[in-house]
C-alpha cells in the first residue's frame, strides 16, 4: 500500500486538476452568426461581443445571447406546433386573444402574426421586465383599438391591409416609447 501522504497528494492533485478543467471550460464561449453576446460581470453589462469564439473570466462573468439577425414572431389567436410543409397547429383554444368587437358592434375573430427583430440587445434584455408578455399585451391592445374603429366588413375584406399597416405603425411607436429595442417588420392578418 502507498504511504498516506502519497494518497493525500494524489487526491489534492486530482482536485486541482478538476478545478482547472472547470475554470478553463467556463472561460471560452462561442456566439453564433445570428447572435450578439452581452457579457455581464457580477450582473452589470461590461461589453458586447460579436459572433465567434471569445474568452471571459470564469465564475465572474456570464454571457447572455440575443438573436439580432433572426426574425422573431408572436402569434395571436393560434399557435404553430410544428412548422413545415404540412404545418401543425396547437389544439388549445386561443379565442380570448382573437375575438374582438368591431366599430359597428359585431364580433370578429382576427388572427394575426407580429414579426419583429431585435435592434438593441441591451434594451431588449434590461429595459422592460417580462418583455414578451408586455409586447403581446401591447399588440393585442393596438389590434383591438384598430379593429374597434372599423366595420366588420372592412375587417374581413377590403380593410385588412390598412389594419395591418396602422397596427404596425402604432405598435412600433409603443415599442419605441417603452425602449424595447425591437423593430416591427410586419403584421400579417
Amino acid at each position: 500500500p502507498p504511504p498516506p501522504w502519497a494518497t493525500r497528494r494524489l487526491f489534492s492533485l486530482a482536485a486541482i486538476a478538476l478545478v482547472a478543467i472547470v475554470a478553463i471550460s467556463n472561460t471560452a464561449f462561442q456566439i453564433k452568426p445570428e447572435e450578439v453576446g452581452l457579457v455581464l460581470r457580477f450582473g452589470r453589462m461590461v461589453r458586447t461581443t460579436e459572433p465567434g469564439l471569445h474568452l471571459k473570466m470564469p465564475f465572474v462573468e456570464q454571457v447572455l445571447r440575443v438573436p439580432v439577425q433572426r426574425q422573431l414572431k408572436e402569434e395571436f389567436g393560434f399557435r404553430t406546433a410544428v412548422p413545415g410543409i404540412r404545418t401543425q397547429y396547437s389544439a388549445a383554444d386561443f379565442a380570448g386573444e382573437s375575438v374582438m368587437l368591431t366599430g359597428d358592434l359585431n364580433v370578429a375573430v382576427v388572427e394575426w402574426v407580429v414579426q419583429y427583430r431585435v435592434t438593441n440587445p441591451y434594451n431588449y434584455l434590461f429595459k422592460v421586465r417580462g418583455l414578451v408578455d408586455t409586447f403581446r399585451s401591447m399588440s393585442q391592445a393596438v389590434m383591438r383599438e384598430v379593429v374597434g374603429d372599423r366595420t366588420v366588413t372592412e375587417v374581413l375584406t377590403v380593410g385588412r391591409q390598412e389594419i395591418a399597416t396602422t397596427s404596425e405603425r402604432m405598435l412600433q411607436v409603443l415599442a419605441d416609447q417603452y425602449e424595447m429595442g425591437v423593430v416591427i417588420d410586419q403584421i400579417v392578418l
